[in-house]
């Protein structure tokens, strides 16, 4: 059984509470990434998406100096490293996500994408029943 440890992403950038919209969507730009994770002395308080800044920034007429605290989400689905792949398109698949930070006593250690999911040779089929899930929601 693979383990979302060997196939998560471990290199995250991230921003600070400190950070404003601008500075997240800079980093976003940047970095190629839709996510960026809210880090707080080493402890994961909430992830801010492309759909945040645009939504809860820029349709709010938030100016870029919005802290990004009262944009992100922090009601976080999260994942430990020493969880299966097949746990990790489960959790995507059944909260409708396509990344998973990965938590270890709090601490942010990575992110586990869909992409990651689907290069993986033994996670593949779970990627592909999470992505149908995520794109085909029953409502």
């Amino acid at each position: 059984m693979q383990t979302v440890h060997e196939v998560m992403t471990t290199d995250v950038e991230y921003c600070t509470p400190v950070d404003n919209v601008y500075e997240a969507a800079v980093k976003m730009r940047d970095f190629n990434v839709g996510a960026i994770p809210i880090v707080d002395h080493g402890q994961l308080i909430g992830m801010i998406t492309d759909r945040d800044l645009v939504v809860r920034g820029i349709a709010a007429k938030r100016p870029g100096s919005t802290p990004v605290t009262e944009v992100m989400s922090d009601k976080l689905i999260t994942i430990a490293p020493d969880a299966s792949v097949q746990e990790a398109a489960k959790k995507m698949a059944e909260h409708q996500i396509r990344r998973l930070p990965v938590v270890e006593h709090g601490r942010l250690v990575g992110i586990v994408s869909l992409g990651d999911l689907a290069v993986n040779r033994d996670s593949d089929e779970s990627a592909g029943h999470a992505l149908t899930e995520i794109s085909n929601p029953d409502f």
